[in-house]
């Protein structure tokens, strides 16, 4: 059987170790990592190189790397990027995907964390900005609001009341623009960056590898 997203989002193997990753992660009091974000991670990016002109072949591929970015978590948050690649190439290579694109996909998952990683290719580009632009408020997986506002990255994403990603092409320049409405009754626009900041940082390097700026607004005001 021929992989695509579609068919990767089916397979019962994929499913319960990103499920058993989200489940570890909610113990240690992370935000949600489980099907609604790998689903808005892989749409999301497939709608950038779409949107960007890039082939079919190529949006195919990081729907299937979206899906699969975290993976790696149901071993160890430390590390899950290169963790789940490893997983990862045992699935592709599982439906005889062809090598160089388990090279490609398995590339782009091993290079999405800000804390190793950089754009090696235009689908771990995509990758990366589709996952650091994913900050909601459902993302929140903690119910006790006491718990919610002590913890920094449970309180940002809390105060996240809109998130939008927009590309906008003119004639000259083309920007992939993440736009915020934050709620700073529960969290100082500061809050976002002490956590943010080195992921924005990646998301303009991984732009720029794109072709494109990154920009980004908070309450319809430019921060970068």
């Amino acid at each position: 059987m021929k992989l695509t997203y579609e068919v990767l989002k089916q397979d019962e193997q994929v499913r319960a170790y990103i499920e058993s990753g989200n489940k570890t992660l909610k113990v240690l009091g992370f935000t949600e990592h489980s099907f609604a974000h790998v689903c808005y991670t892989a749409e999301t990016a497939a709608r950038i190189l779409q949107e960007l002109g890039f082939d079919e072949n190529e949006v195919e591929m990081v729907k299937i790397a979206g899906f699969m970015h975290d993976i790696g978590n149901m071993i160890n948050r430390k590390y899950h990027a290169h963790a789940g690649a490893e997983i990862a190439r045992t699935v592709l290579e599982k439906y005889k995907v062809p090598y160089e694109e388990i090279g490609t996909i398995v590339s782009a998952i091993g290079n999405h964390d800000e804390n190793s990683g950089k754009p090696a290719n235009a689908v771990s580009a995509a990758l990366i900005i589709a996952d650091k632009v994913d900050v909601r408020r459902s993302r929140v997986q903690e119910t006790c609001m006491e718990k919610i506002l002590a913890d920094i990255h449970d309180r940002v994403n809390y105060a996240v009341t809109r998130s939008e990603l927009q590309i906008i092409k003119t004639e000259n320049i083309t920007k992939i623009r993440l736009c915020l409405d934050l709620d700073l009754d529960f969290t100082p626009v500061l809050d976002y960056f002490e956590i943010f900041l080195t992921r924005m940082v990646l998301c303009r390097r991984a732009a720029d590898f794109l072709g494109a700026e990154f920009e980004l607004f908070i309450n319809n005001s430019k921060i970068v």
